[in-house]
Parts: structure tokens; C-alpha cells; sequence
């Protein structure tokens, strides 16, 4: 039986970094991973590109997990996110800065980013094990006892970095949930995060592939009347947000726009029409909200496609429009800001004929149209579930793991690091900052 100081199971980022720290620090390391070659994920995030991290601060970091994002203080201090693009480009991967802060690799190409990984895990002398799914692992003789498809192997310490759910065609498939649970943890119930929106409404299918880059989001359950929590990292906060991309305007949605409802969460970017709903790094944002909600099919998406303009100037300006356009049709005066088909949807969702002049709108009519456009609601089937999602929500309870060390405080030797843990952050480079960080602290505390 062979025997190691460290094993590592799962050879995504988490797992890379963290084999890459432990065995650079002496530990005689292995990693293991059920796949032929390891960080298919990384291979396919971002578009084949990979966002691997914010340009921001810790603080920045922490402040975009929410409440949750505390957990990462001590892995940040670790491997802050400056440091992960010192380390890729001291592994020769070049850097650039996207506006909304995105950092990808300038070669845009994701593959560039996981060969530096699997380089840099090879040169600090870890044994790479592909293709060995593990059958088995629980504790015995001097730690723990790890059965694989291939052998019998012992080890000191024991890093878990399997991953969530998402993506099962990555080998995601939740074996370290059930490992956790065996050995004593508990587990948040999965669920999706940054997943498209599934929606019934017929009229979408006409807006299929229209794209609208700049819109404000916000999930709304219309059946409460209380505001959720604005502490919630997705929901604009009084005051200075701690991320310009999730707040979508300075001030919260005007209540003459829209009905009242419960504001589950809200952000801001580019929104892409499809055949089943909708999706864009918008509709990731928020879908958290949705996946996490006992009743999705009651929710609303509410968009608002002009958010840097108020209610009250959007009515004056489309009074001038009409003014200067009289016999155009009313879809024509938001052709400037939207596509014709869009433009259609939202006068047929404004209750007015389509065929309705400039010259004919009314005030009543015109106020109606500027609700609309501000607050354009999409029904809300569900998410497009685990196989299109980017992050699994959920997963090892927190408080049962020590944040200095990612040490298990159930289970001496133990470490989990990245998706695994219950810890999901926003689009944007976030959620493989938390995978690198705590991937380098396990490997620095085992």
C-alpha cells in the first residue's frame, strides 16, 4: 500500500493550485481525478477564455460573496487577486484588464491558463493520477485510507476540491458531498448559481437571439410585499455598492413604475433572448435567486432597459419624439435603444395596438410605455438547471470548517477547498479567485 503526506482528490483549479503548494513545500503530494486530463471546467469557462479572477482587491472579493464572503479573509490574505496574475504570468500567461474589472488571459484562450496550472503542478514533483475515480475513502492507520478503481493508498491529510454539480459533463457529480457527509459534515442542499432562466412565456420565442447589452434585472416575487434583506450581495445596498457591476442604478426602482413585490436580488449587464428564456451575465447574476426560490414559476424577471434614465425623463423624451415623429409608429421611437422586435414586444406588453401612431399617443398611453420599458416583466419557469450552470450554490457547511486553514474542524486532516464548499460568488472572475485562494491555502496548511 502505498503511502503519501497528502492527497489530493479533484484536478480542477482548487485542486491544481493546491497540489502545486503542498508539494512545492516538501509534501510528498498526490493528486488524483476521476477525467483523462484534469481542468475540463477551466477549459470551458468564460467562452473558452477564462476569467480567472477581479481586478479588485480583497475586499473586493469578500464584499462580492456577501455575508459568506468572510469565510475567504485568511485565503485571500494568502493568494490575493493580484497574486493569481503574478502567478500565471510568471508561468507566462499575459494578463488584461476587460472593462467591468474582468481579468482574462490576453491570448483569450483558456487553455493557455490551465497548461501553465498542470505545469506548475508538475515541476513541485506531485504525482498526477488521471482517470482513478475514488470508490472509496474513509479514515484508518496514520489518516486516511483512499480507495481508487486502480489501488489502495494511504495519506497524512486529505485535500477535497471535487467540485459542485455543475457541468456534469466535467465529471462534476457531487462525490464529495457524499464523502463529507460521510465523515461527518453537513451538507447545504445544492443548487444552481450563474445559470440561464427558463420561461413559458410564448412571446419570447420572437426575441430569440436579440441581445440587449445594457439592462438592470431584478427578480421579483410578486406575491410578497416585504423587501428582502438588502445586506444580500446581489441587491443594491443605501449608499456606495461594493461592486459597480451588481448595483444597477443609484437609486432603488421607482415604486410608480412597477407594482410592489419582494426584491430577491438584482444586477446589471448584458441579456441575451433564447428559445427557452433568457440568458447573459445579467440572468447569471441573479438566476441564484430563482434556484433558491420553493416556487420559481411564481417569480418575475423585471427589466429595465434604459436604467440611466429616470421614469420621469423617459416619458419626456418619448413626448418629444411623438412631437417630431407623428405619423412613425410608436415601436419606431425606441428603435434608438432597443431592437425593432424587442420594440414590439414591449408596445404589445404596454397594452397599446401595434399599430398605433406617434401622433396618436396619449399621455396615458405614453406613461404606460415608459412603465414598460422600465419594468418589463418575463414569467419565470426555472433555471436551466445543473447542466448549463457555471456554479453549484451550496455545499460543505462553513461553520464546520476553520476559514485559517480550511482545516475541517470535524474531521483532524481533513481540508476541503473551492466549488465544494458552500460559496458562490457573482459573474466575473470571483468564484475562481475563491477556487485558487483556497486551493493555496490548503496546500500551505496541510
Amino acid at each position: 500500500m502505498a503511502h503519501w503526506d497528502v492527497a489530493i482528490v479533484g484536478g480542477g483549479p482548487a485542486g491544481l493550485m493546491a497540489a502545486a503548494r503542498a508539494a512545492e513545500r516538501g509534501r510528498r503530494t498526490i493528486l488524483l481525478d476521476k477525467n483523462r486530463r484534469p481542468g475540463i471546467k477551466i477549459l470551458l469557462s468564460g467562452g473558452t477564455r477564462c476569467n480567472l479572477t477581479h481586478a479588485t482587491d480583497a475586499r473586493g472579493i469578500v464584499a462580492a460573496f456577501g455575508s459568506a464572503g468572510r469565510f475567504l479573509h485568511s485565503a485571500l490574505a494568502a493568494l490575493s487577486p493580484q497574486d493569481v496574475v503574478d502567478f500565471f504570468e510568471a508561468e507566462g500567461v499575459h494578463t488584461k484588464v476587460e472593462p467591468g474589472g474582468k481579468v482574462f488571459p490576453s491570448s483569450d484562450r483558456a487553455a493557455d491558463v490551465l497548461a501553465a496550472l498542470v505545469r506548475r503542478v508538475k515541476q513541485s514533483g506531485c504525482t498526477l493520477a488521471f482517470e482513478e475515480p475514488i470508490k472509496e475513502l474513509q479514515r484508518g492507520g496514520n489518516g486516511f485510507q483512499l480507495t481508487t478503481t486502480r489501488q489502495v493508498l494511504e495519506a497524512e491529510k486529505v485535500i477535497l476540491a471535487t467540485g459542485g454539480q455543475s457541468y456534469p459533463a466535467c465529471g462534476a457529480t457531487g462525490d464529495g458531498y457524499r464523502w463529507a457527509a460521510a465523515l461527518g459534515h453537513t451538507i447545504v442542499t445544492p443548487r444552481t448559481a450563474l445559470a440561464p432562466v427558463t420561461s413559458h412565456a410564448p412571446w419570447l420565442r420572437e426575441l430569440q437571439g436579440i441581445t440587449v447589452h445594457d439592462v438592470a434585472v431584478e427578480v421579483i416575487d410578486p406575491g410578497e410585499k416585504s423587501i428582502l434583506d438588502v445586506a444580500d450581495r446581489n441587491v443594491c445596498p443605501t449608499g456606495q455598492p461594493a461592486d459597480r457591476n451588481v448595483c444597477p442604478t443609484d437609486q432603488p426602482a421607482d415604486s410608480s413604475v412597477c407594482p410592489p413585490g419582494q426584491l430577491l436580488a438584482r444586477s446589471r449587464g448584458s441579456l441575451l433572448f433564447a428559445h427557452f428564456g433568457v440568458t447573459g451575465p445579467v440572468v447569471l447574476d441573479v438566476s441564484r435567486a430563482v434556484s433558491g426560490h420553493p416556487r420559481p414559476n411564481t417569480l418575475r424577471l423585471r427589466c429595465d432597459f434604459l436604467p440611466d434614465l429616470r421614469l420621469e425623463g423617459l416619458d419626456a423624451l418619448l413626448l418629444s419624439q411623438s412631437a417630431a415623429a407623428g405619423r412613425r409608429q410608436v415601436a419606431g421611437l425606441l428603435d434608438p435603444w432597443v431592437a425593432h422586435r424587442l420594440a414590439e414586444t414591449i408596445v404589445a406588453q404596454a397594452g397599446l395596438p401595434p399599430d398605433r401612431t406617434a401622433a396618436e399617443f396619449s399621455k396615458a398611453e405614453r406613461r404606460r410605455l415608459s412603465q414598460t420599458i422600465k419594468g418589463f416583466d418575463i414569467p419565470v419557469a426555472g433555471t436551466m438547471g445543473f447542466r448549463k450552470a457555471e456554479v453549484t450554490a451550496g455545499g460543505v457547511a462553513l461553520d464546520e470548517v476553520d476559514s485559517r486553514t480550511v482545516q475541517s474542524r470535524i474531521v483532524p486532516g481533513l481540508y476541503f477547498a473551492g466549488e465544494l464548499l458552500d460559496l458562490d460568488g457573482p459573474i466575473g472572475g470571483y468564484n475562481f479567485q475563491a477556487a485558487f485562494s483556497t486551493g493555496w491555502l490548503a496546500g500551505e496548511s496541510v
